[in-house]
């Protein structure tokens, strides 16, 4: 996803190590162990769905793309996990930013965040991102559920309005971007609107039924 590092045979990134190689593969399992043993166990359709779409994360996200990374930095390749411990991040913007799928964020700052900022500056450049986002997640969503039309991009709108008041004098004066207040603040505003990101009709219409079919 970054192929002026992934091409550039002069810049090469540290080789992983043993633990590394493990701990990718750990993650991978677990992934699929999730999707595997889900199924069977007949929940009710949408915890099914959200404990399936965990396992799918873990499988491919923290576990698959991992291993790949490893394997191409084994043989001196530029090619760095995706995910860089989201669960250490003290605020939103540091989440989206630095630590959640690098990939995406690399193409959203390269073709949606550096044309824009010269034209509406920093900040509509930064909401006009999520709104891409947005739009990109409810057509992979939405449209194969048939349903629940604009609640993926509301809640994408929702993470730049965070980020907006994290960088407002408020926000600094309270420590919303910082410290044990900011992870309390970030956790609220990814976790608590995720119903929104994947709304009921995606869950029990289309996750459901793929995990029975996958299993």
């Amino acid at each position: 996803m970054d192929p002026d590092a992934f091409l550039d045979v002069r810049r090469s990134a540290a080789p992983p190590s043993l633990r590394e190689w493990l701990f990718a593969v750990v993650k991978m399992l677990a992934g699929i162990g999730i999707v595997s043993v889900v199924p069977p166990l007949s929940f009710p359709p949408p915890i099914t769905g959200w404990l399936g779409m965990a396992g799918i994360v873990f499988a491919l996200h923290f576990g698959l793309f991992h291993v790949l990374s490893c394997g191409w930095r084994t043989v001196g390749v530029c090619a760095v996990p995706i995910m860089n411990w989201p669960i250490l991040s003290d605020s939103v913007a540091e989440f989206w930013g630095r630590r959640w799928n690098l990939a995406f964020r690399d193409l959203s700052y390269r073709f949606v965040f550096r044309p824009l900022v010269p034209h509406m500056g920093a900040t509509w450049a930064m909401l006009a991102g999520f709104l891409v986002s947005g739009i990109v997640h409810d057509v992979v969503i939405t449209i194969p559920a048939g349903g629940g039309w604009g609640s993926p991009t509301a809640y994408f709108l929702l993470q730049g309005f965070a980020v907006l008041c994290e960088h407002s004098r408020l926000g600094h004066a309270l420590g919303l971007g910082r410290g044990a207040i900011g992870r309390l603040f970030a956790a609220a505003v990814l976790i608590v609107p995720t119903t929104l990101l994947f709304p009921r009709v995606f869950v029990c219409e289309v996750i459901v039924p793929f995990l029975n079919v996958t299993h």
